[in-house]
């Protein structure tokens, strides 16, 4: 059955903007980065006659996220800010070391923050919903010392 988690993905109109924000703001470094098509990735898609972009970026501990630019088939939906009780996956979440600091950088970057940096009720940790360029939901955890 399962080993491991291997990665989460997400679709984006534009790699480079959202780069900005993974990488910039986050500090997620890139893997690799490359186009695909052909047949494989046809079968592997379900599209036809597609080329998709791909930008796979890990954190510190390896885990990884891979964002998704389709150039020829690109989602034409105007963009809307996921709410959390989506049918399907939620969210992404990482946890970071200073969620203030990176509070402060969303803001800069006029990104969308559902709620300031909050404690939870048992005081272990403190975090926050944003979205990022394309309203995808993003939860930052920062574990609290006690």
């Amino acid at each position: 059955m399962i080993l491991n988690t291997r990665h989460a993905g997400v679709v984006v109109r534009n790699i480079d903007k959202s780069l900005r924000f993974y990488q910039d703001i986050l500090g997620l470094k890139i893997r690799s980065r490359e186009k695909e098509e052909g047949s494989f990735i046809d079968k592997v898609t379900g599209i036809k006659k597609v080329c998709v972009e791909t930008c796979k970026m890990t954190g510190p501990d390896d885990s990884m996220i891979e964002l998704l630019q389709y150039h020829s088939h690109p989602a034409n939906k105007p963009l809307v800010l996921a709410s959390s009780n989506n049918l399907g996956c939620s969210h992404v979440a990482f946890t970071v070391s200073d969620l203030d600091k990176v509070y402060s950088l969303l803001k800069e970057n006029n990104l969308n923050c559902v709620n300031p940096p909050a404690t939870s009720p048992n005081g272990l940790v403190k975090v926050l919903y944003c979205h990022d360029f394309d309203g995808v939901i993003i939860e930052l955890v920062e574990e609290l010392e006690i």
